[in-house]
């Protein structure tokens, strides 16, 4: 069985991406791992390159930054990525350059990488979710933030990156997975203010014209972290990868977890998912078989 690795990355540096953790938590399970290198105007090519594993295949990219609506230059460095998968692996494992797999994920991936590795009806393998927020003391427990993604998949050419690269379609059709007790971590919204404010600006260029990016992002150098609807302290523990970033924290953030700044409505559906686990209404971009 071959597992091939990819990822895409830009400016890692400058927007304080832990791309080289995000590596690093999936190499134990790939034989290749290529990434997708941007143009970029720091020392991003420095810090892949500092990874010194002869596994990991960096190729330059050039992005078209004139695509500038719903997200779609993600989707489409995804897709170059992928493009590269070696033509004899059987399964393609997506990491993003903010998000970290937990180490005591792997039996359990490698189990469902040889069970599902010949069935024809399973095209891809799901995985659970934590947002951390503000710091790595806090996870988003709202309805804005996905619970499950799709992070291995089949390697068939037929299967593309999906609108802003949240997931994955094969031929305009959600896939059919299976669900795989494992867990990324996602840490797209810890970062120093200073660094979270830069990268608004920049991320909102994908989606938004420069009049919206002009009138919408608040002109501060830092990152106003206390504008969120509902966090809840994390308890559990942090992949081994990230615990020297961790360390290098030099900002403070606190929330107190019993504050909820939602809408009527969404506070009912909220109170729901707390006591039963169900999210009436959530948006599932695969298909469970």
């Amino acid at each position: 069985m071959k597992v091939s690795g990819f990822t895409f990355i830009r400016n890692a540096v400058k927007f304080d991406y832990p791309i080289k953790e995000a590596i690093l938590s999936i190499l134990p399970l790939c034989d290749e791992v290529i990434v997708m290198l941007g143009q970029s105007e720091d020392g991003t090519r420095e810090l892949l390159q500092s990874i010194s594993d002869n596994r990991i295949k960096i190729i330059d990219s050039t992005w078209d930054d004139s695509l500038r609506e719903g997200g779609k230059v993600l989707a489409d460095e995804t897709n170059k990525a992928l493009s590269h998968v070696a033509a004899d692996s059987d399964w393609a494992f997506y990491i993003q350059g903010d998000e970290v797999l937990h180490e005591h994920s792997y039996e359990a991936i490698k189990d469902a990488l040889k069970k599902y590795k010949d069935d024809s009806n399973v095209e891809g393998l799901l995985f659970n979710y934590r947002h951390f927020y503000g710091s790595y003391d806090y996870v988003g427990n709202s309805r804005k933030w996905y619970r499950k993604e799709i992070r291995v998949i089949k390697n068939d050419k037929t299967i593309k990156s999906y609108k802003d690269a949240q997931g994955f379609r094969k031929n305009g059709k959600k896939l059919k997975v299976k669900p795989v007790y494992a867990f990324i971590h996602h840490y797209g919204w810890v970062k120093p203010p200073k660094a979270m404010q830069e990268k608004q600006k920049e991320f909102h260029k994908m989606w938004h014209d420069d009049k919206w990016v002009e009138a919408n992002i608040p002109k501060s150098d830092e990152f106003d972290y206390s504008k969120i609807d509902s966090l809840a302290v994390f308890r559990g523990t942090h992949p081994e990868v990230i615990k020297e970033r961790i360390k290098r924290q030099n900002w403070k953030f606190t929330f107190d977890p019993t504050t909820k700044k939602m809408p009527l409505l969404t506070s009912l559906l909220h109170g729901v998912e707390q006591f039963t686990g169900w999210r009436p209404g959530e948006y599932k971009n695969y298909k469970i078989i």
